[in-house]
């Protein structure tokens, strides 16, 4: 479950008393309806640039400085640093396993086991990756590690055109466009033409 306020730093105390009260209410609402709302995992997370949130100073709700929603870890200041950490890591894990078994595939069996296995986990909520830090070292670099059957000083561009990969922004872009084009050229995607469309 996961219940969005937005306030005002000026309107913080009475926002706060706004959220435990809406909190005390689904406790309410759960308990009679033979449910638990579980109080370890529950979490506040407030998002601001940092320096609004360095004006913010309250002792009575105790906050996170990241969580997560559906598979998705947000943090404070939305930078996704602690998301493409371990989707990154998680990423060069499986391409380091494909590549001991490299010996053994060919060319086109090896992208397509590192398509199926890479692109799942970055194709997850990307749209959120959409033109993160242009120097992020982390995402760009899952680029190249995608390239199983590479040697490691190849240079990456030959290697992605070779293979019809696009890079991860490129990549991104692409399915924001293809979505866009569905929405608005067919029905698919009925429920967000509607939206768009009323």
């Amino acid at each position: 479950m996961k219940l969005t306020l937005s306030f005002l730093s000026t309107h913080l105390d009475s926002s706060i008393h706004h959220f435990h009260s809406a909190v005390d209410r689904i406790s309410s609402w759960m308990t009679a309806n033979l449910l638990t709302l579980n109080s370890p995992k529950t979490k506040f997370l407030l998002i601001s640039i940092s320096k609004q949130l360095a004006k913010i100073n309250n002792s009575s709700l105790t906050t996170t400085h990241s969580a997560r929603n559906l598979g998705f870890i947000f943090d404070e200041n939305l930078t996704f640093s602690d998301q493409i950490s371990p989707v990154s890591k998680s990423c060069y894990y499986h391409i380091r396993q494909l590549r001991c078994i490299n010996p053994y595939l060919d060319t086109k069996t090896a992208s397509t086991i590192a398509t199926s296995i890479v692109h799942s986990k970055l194709d997850y909520c990307n749209s959120l990756h959409h033109n993160p830090a242009p120097t992020d070292p982390e995402l760009s670099c899952t680029a190249v590690a995608k390239a199983p059957k590479a040697p490691k000083s190849s240079h990456i561009s030959l290697i992605l055109r070779s293979l019809h990969w696009l890079r991860i922004n490129e990549h991104i872009e692409y399915k924001l466009l293809s979505l866009t084009y569905k929405v608005l050229t067919t029905t698919q995607l009925s429920y967000l033409h509607k939206l768009i469309t009323v």
